[in-house]
């Protein structure tokens, strides 16, 4: 996909991959009592077989750097790539409470999903909000994610030719 494709995609956020939510669930529990921290980003529906327009998260992007603690997790922000397909956040609350903080309402200004998973990290135990700290409904969608091979599997060929595009 060039960057004028991805300019012009559809925005709509059809949900979250149920391996992505299955990762980001696990790693939050791996990271407990300490907070996990991430960012969103999706790939294109038909992409992965599921005939809408949309966007499906299917990524986590976990910056170099993050610090957490119980209470907090601080990305530096210069660390952030300034990356077209990002949705949003996710990050945990080790303390179980599954609805923004005052913190989190400052940093919810990046994206349009952000999500808060917590303790004890079941597979109920998380929440999607909006922007401005409300509820949203997020779907799960189960689909096929692309293997770590494939998606890896490219050349400085390939690289050259999108950046033609």
């Amino acid at each position: 996909m060039g960057l004028f494709d991805a300019l012009f995609r559809s925005s709509e956020i059809l949900g979250i991959a149920e391996e992505t939510l299955e990762f980001a669930i696990e790693s939050s529990e791996a990271t407990h009592p300490n907070e996990y921290m991430g960012f969103l980003r999706g790939t294109e529906a038909d992409k992965l077989g599921v005939d809408q327009d949309g966007l499906i998260i299917t990524d986590i992007l976990v910056v170099p750097g993050t610090e957490a603690n119980s209470v907090s997790a601080t990305v530096k922000t210069s660390q952030i790539p300034n990356d077209v397909k990002a949705l949003g956040s996710i990050h945990s609350h080790p303390n179980g409470v599954i609805r923004p903080s005052s913190a989190d309402l400052e940093t919810f200004g990046r994206g349009s999903v952000h999500i808060i998973i917590g303790a004890p990290y079941r597979r109920t135990d998380w929440k999607a909000f909006d922007s401005q700290g409300k509820p949203t409904q997020l779907n799960v969608i189960d689909v096929a994610l692309p293997e770590t091979e494939d998606f890896f599997d490219f050349t400085q060929a390939d690289i050259d030719d999108e950046l033609r595009r």
